[in-house]
């Protein structure tokens, strides 16, 4: 499983630019589990993703496809862990860490 940071690098006036086509980037991916998922960090400064259990190369290839990373706004900061502990109900997540 992986938590990726988003964190902004570019004006919020030009992340904005980009926010319709990364909305409907991550609206795909969740639909489709590749994200499990997606949020804003407070003050503007990025994003947070969970995604479940892939090889790193292909949290890497998907992480590419980002509209704000393809348009060079944000970079991702991704952390790879095995989930051993959670609250009752989300028991199926630690199959896919």
């Amino acid at each position: 499983m992986f938590v990726v940071t988003v964190t902004y690098t570019a004006p919020l006036d030009e992340v904005d630019r980009w926010r319709p086509a990364h909305g409907e980037w991550l609206n795909d991916l969740i639909a489709r589990r590749l994200l499990l998922m997606a949020g804003r960090q407070p003050q503007s400064v990025g994003g947070v993703y969970i995604a479940p259990g892939m090889r790193a190369a292909e949290i890497d290839l998907l992480l590419a496809t980002d509209p704000y990373v393809v348009n060079g706004v944000a970079e991702h900061h991704v952390v790879e862990f095995t989930p051993l502990l959670m609250a009752a109900g989300l028991e199926e997540l630690q199959s896919q860490g």
